[in-house]
């Protein structure tokens, strides 16, 4: 797979966790690309940070609203019925715990369910934003990433980076595999479709704990 088709991959997969009536944060970057794919005949509420819910699909290029864009400032489409309000309201819906789920990218990851995802290394960067409080505020935080960087590891035993929390991570999903975070630590349950639990290990620091029942991944 060619990094276009790992990312679809990934954000094909990430589109089945969810169910009806969940309010959904996407991050930016790869986790826009999940709203492309889920199922229609489930009814979730796709919120932005920067202040509206009811986001669509990524819009087709040379379609773009350039008054609509997401966190992130990348163009985004909004539903029938979707509503915008102010940060304050915003940050009141994540931090008052009415986020069911947020997916976010990451630089690492490790098998305690830290997570390194804003500080990288000889570039400016303006701080961690809304990723702060998303990663405590959600009941379920999906990390969304390649499986690898340049060839190295991004799941990690410790993670090296600055943290934006520590021990939130419930989920990890790359072209590779799922992976659950527990208190025994990270557990393989799925395989990605040109996977095999040997080069998932290879391509892994952190140890991995490998399902009874694994499986291929389903997307």
């Amino acid at each position: 797979m060619d990094k276009k088709e790992m990312k679809q991959l990934i954000a094909k997969r990430v589109a089945k966790e969810f169910k009806d009536g969940d309010v959904v944060n996407l991050g930016i970057g790869l986790p826009t690309m999940v709203a492309n794919y889920i199922d229609e005949d489930i009814d979730i509420t796709l919120q932005s940070e920067n202040g509206f819910v009811g986001i669509g699909p990524v819009p087709e290029e040379g379609k773009e609203d350039k008054d609509l864009t997401n966190a992130g400032g990348q163009y985004v489409t909004v539903k029938k019925g979707g509503a915008f309000f102010d940060s304050a309201t915003s940050f009141g819906i994540i931090r008052g715990g009415h986020v069911d789920a947020t997916v976010l990218g990451a630089l690492q990851v490790d098998e305690k369910g830290n997570l390194a995802n804003w500080m990288i290394p000889g570039k400016m960067v303006p701080g961690m934003g809304g990723a702060m409080d998303l990663v405590v505020g959600a009941k379920k935080v999906i990390i969304a990433m390649t499986h690898t960087a340049k060839g190295r590891p991004k799941i990690l035993k410790e993670c090296q980076l600055p943290l934006t929390a520590a021990g939130e991570v419930d989920l990890i999903i790359t072209e590779m595999g799922v992976m659950k975070v527990t208190e025994k630590g990270l557990v393989l349950t799925e395989l990605g479709p040109e996977a095999t639990v040997e080069e998932v290990k290879a391509n892994t620091e952190a140890d991995l704990i490998i399902a009874d029942d694994i499986k291929k991944m389903e997307v």
